[in-house]
């Protein structure tokens, strides 16, 4: 029997959603690919699912080096032969403070657009034929409605709150129109996820109202199982097209 694969970027929180998201696929049957810029933290969680008798693997993966990703594409090709669904879920530190466009620090816009842009870009490029290989792979770009400050054309006047993850994520949102025309003659779909509100850093005191990131979740696993007559080139929260 195939093992269905996933490997999911930028796991290295108890209380991501990323680790949520590996949790949920592999109750489900998936071999989970962990991967984050710090080996040991994407281990540790990697053996919490081995622990209750779930497939998981850990890799260090750096999305600004491109060294990093041949070799988990070199990793799974030998392993596995094929990679089903892609998680892309690195996401920079976000500017919160920042509420102007002028006020931008650039090299936290050239940061956020390697680590949120360009780097899933280039993993999809390097993974491809792993993608390809899988029956009917797909490929999950977790983003945010902080896009939506630009793509939707809200008159905000002056303001864009954190200028440059909202830029980077409107531009992930791009890239996952065009990667979907792309793969349009493949099984391949690929989706842009907002997974809402999450509680993942109570550190940094969040709301109240914030879901737990087991919640936010749901909403990735559902775009990286859909089935094959599922949409592709959108962008969901809970299921539901965002525009």
């Amino acid at each position: 029997m195939t093992i269905r694969t996933v490997l999911i970027t930028g796991v290295s929180r108890p209380l991501g959603i990323g680790f949520a998201v590996a949790r949920q696929l592999a109750e489900q049957g998936y071999h989970v690919i962990i991967t984050a810029r710090d080996h040991a933290r994407a281990d540790a969680l990697a053996t919490q699912l081995n622990r209750v008798g779930l497939g998981a693997t850990a890799l260090r993966l750096d999305l600004t080096d491109p060294a990093t990703m041949a070799a988990v594409a070199e990793h799974i090709g030998w392993s596995f032969g094929h990679l089903d669904v892609l998680v892309d879920n690195a996401c920079d530190p976000v500017d919160f403070a920042t509420l102007s466009a002028l006020d931008a620090d650039i090299d936290a816009v050239r940061s956020a657009l390697d680590t949120d842009v360009l780097g899933p870009w280039q993993l999809v490029q390097t993974l491809l034929p792993l993608l390809r290989a899988a029956p009917a792979a797909r490929i999950v770009n977790v983003s945010s409605r902080s896009a939506l400050q630009i793509s939707a054309g809200l008159d905000l006047g002056a303001s864009l709150r954190a200028p440059a993850h909202s830029f980077a994520k409107h531009s992930l949102n791009v890239l996952t129109e065009v990667l979907a025309r792309a793969l349009a003659d493949t099984p391949i779909l690929v989706n842009s996820v907002d997974p809402g509100s999450t509680a993942t850093h109570p550190e940094r005191g969040d709301d109240n109202t914030d879901r737990p990131a087991a919640d936010s979740a749901r909403g990735v696993v559902w775009a990286a199982t859909l089935p094959a007559d599922g949409p592709t080139g959108g962008f969901f929260l809970d299921g539901q097209p965002l525009s």
